[in-house]
C-alpha cells in the first residue's frame, strides 16, 4: 500500500509539486528506496481542513505511519530507515553534518542588501569546506554510494543554483570543481528528476516574498 505523503504546491499554481527542499528530501528518500507513494500537493495559502486536522501546526512535509501524521523531516527519514532498511540510506555518524550549514548561510547571503556584510564569505567558507570533503571521500559525501545526508543537501544545492542565479545573478565558482561535479551527479539522478520542482520559476516564486520582505 502506498505510503500517504504531504508536500508543498507550488507558488501560484496548487496542482504542481512546489519548492520545499524538504519536502523533496522525503520523496527523494522514498524515490531511492522504491517505496511506494501517494503526494498530496499542499497549497500553505489556502491549507485544507482535512490536512489541519491531522496536523494543527500545517507543517510540510508531513507522513503518514501507521494512522499517525509526522511532520519533522530528520524524524521523518529516520523512520523510513527504520521501516524500509533496504537498500540502506544510512550516512555514518562522521559524515552526517557534512554541509549541514550551507543551507543558512545561503538564506543570509540572499536576503542580504549588504555587499559588505560577510553573508558571501560565510556560505563560500562552508561550500569550499564540502568541497575539501568530497575531494577526499567523493564523489558522494560518503564515497560512491549515496546516502541520507546527500538526499538531504541536493534540494537545498538546487535551491542555491537557482535563487542565487536569479537575485544575485551568483553562481558557485568554478574552482569548486567537486562541489559542480555533486551538484551534477545529484540533479542527473532519476529520483532528483522526477521529485525536483516543474519549474525553476516555482523556486523563485517561493523565494520572492521573503526575499523583499527581508
Amino acid at each position: 500500500m502506498a505510503i500517504e505523503v504531504c508536500a508543498k504546491a507550488a507558488t501560484g499554481a496548487p496542482d504542481v509539486l512546489g519548492d520545499c527542499p524538504f519536502s523533496q528530501r522525503i520523496l527523494l528518500t522514498l524515490e531511492e528506496k522504491k517505496i511506494p507513494y501517494k503526494t498530496h500537493l499542499i497549497n500553505l495559502d489556502s491549507k485544507p481542513e482535512w490536512f489541519l486536522e491531522v496536523n494543527p501546526e500545517g507543517k510540510v512535509p508531513s507522513i503518514k505511519f501507521d494512522d499517525k501524521w509526522v511532520s519533522d523531516s530528520d524524524v521523518i527519514v529516520g523512520i523510513i530507515e527504520d521501516k524500509y532498511p533496504d537498500p540502506s540510506l544510512t550516512t555514518p555518524p562522521e559524515f552526517a553534518s557534512v554541509g549541514s550549514k550551507i543551507f543558512p548561510k545561503f538564506v543570509a547571503f540572499l536576503k542580504s542588501k549588504d555587499a559588505n556584510d560577510g553573508t558571501e564569505q560565510a556560505l563560500l567558507d562552508e561550500l569550499k569546506a564540502l568541497d575539501e570533503h568530497l575531494k577526499s571521500h567523493g564523489p558522494y559525501v560518503n564515497g560512491e554510494t549515496i546516502s541520507a545526508v546527500d538526499l538531504s543537501l541536493a534540494p537545498k544545492l538546487y535551491h542555491v543554483k537557482v535563487a542565487l542565479g536569479h537575485f544575485k545573478k551568483w553562481t558557485v565558482p568554478e574552482s569548486l570543481t567537486h562541489v559542480h561535479n555533486y551538484m551534477k551527479l545529484l540533479f542527473s539522478r532519476e529520483s532528483f528528476e522526477k521529485t525536483k520542482p516543474v519549474k525553476e520559476e516555482y523556486v523563485i516564486a517561493g523565494w520572492a516574498p521573503k526575499i523583499n520582505n527581508a
